[in-house]
């Protein structure tokens, strides 16, 4: 049992399990019921996702800077109750079921999925 950490859209990997997407907007142009289908994902979970603040003022993958700003702003975000009740509650599920998250950006590096993974590690998630 354990996490995978993907890009949503991408080809789903062999026991990913639920896929859940952890971006702040629904993929455009792609009607809900095709989500699924085109491996974008099965539930959205926004919470998780960077808020509308800050994906407006520090745009994750510009530059070295823009990512430490980002960085610094997301960790912020997620030290609020909820989201660390729900970085809890995903580690402690991650050792009783396969489930996968994942954002859209394609470098995973500068991307708020990887920070989230590193979340979920220090809460001692199983991540695959």
């Amino acid at each position: 049992m354990a996490i995978r950490i993907v890009r949503l859209g991408s080809p789903r990997k062999k026991n990913e399990g639920l896929r859940i997407g952890t971006v702040r907007r629904p993929p455009r142009g792609v009607p809900k019921e095709d989500y699924a289908a085109k491996n974008i994902y099965d539930l959205w979970y926004p919470n998780l996702a960077p808020s509308e603040a800050l994906l407006r003022e520090a745009p994750p993958a510009e530059n070295a800077k823009s990512w430490k700003l980002f960085r610094q702003r997301y960790l912020k975000e997620m030290k609020t109750p909820v989201a660390k009740h729900d970085l809890n509650l995903l580690a402690a599920l991650s050792h009783k079921s396969d489930f996968s998250l994942g954002c859209y950006c394609a470098n995973e590096a500068r991307c708020h999925r990887s920070i989230l993974k590193e979340l979920l590690q220090d809460r001692g998630a199983e991540i695959k």
